[in-house]
């Protein structure tokens, strides 16, 4: 913001003045500004390109997908690779078969090679985390609902 000086005001003209004087007299008394510095724009100095953000973007989005794909996979599986486990040990074993098939998606994420800066390192872990999750365990209550829902006296037949 400019600031201004502070303006002292001389004594009212009086009426044997005319009015141009009274306007030549004020335009000599404008006050002046001070001149400030001026603001970069942001737009001239990106720190990251358009280029580089989308490809950014787009390799993000690409491990989100295939960790919603490999949730509803590795849900569908863990239904028949724990088949023969009774009990509470079935339930422990599928989750941390979800771990470690996430786990990998890590794996495969530092692959990927994302140029990510350091205040965004964590993405590669939070991106589709919750995704993930539910859906790994969405399908895998479905698959073995769907699966053992003739065995059950009470339940659905197929």
């Amino acid at each position: 913001m400019a600031r201004f000086k502070k303006k002292k005001s001389e004594a009212t003209p009086g009426p044997d003045d005319s009015k141009k004087e009274s306007r030549d007299l004020g335009l000599n008394d404008i006050p002046e500004t001070e001149k400030s510095d001026p603001v970069p724009d942001k737009a001239e100095d990106p720190s990251i390109n358009v280029s580089e953000k989308s490809e950014k973007d787009r390799k993000l989005n690409r491990l989100f997908w295939m960790r919603v794909g490999l949730a509803v996979i590795a849900g569908a599986i863990a239904t028949f690779v724990f088949e023969d486990i009774e009990g509470e040990e079935r339930r422990w074993a599928s989750i941390a078969f979800m771990i470690i098939v996430f786990i990998g998606t890590i794996i495969v994420a530092k692959g990927m090679k994302l140029q990510l800066p350091s205040s965004d390192r964590k993405k590669i872990v939070t991106q589709g985390i919750g995704s993930y999750v539910f859906l790994y365990l969405f399908t895998w209550i479905v698959t073995y609902t769907l699966l053992h829902a003739g065995t059950v006296s009470t339940g659905i037949n197929i």
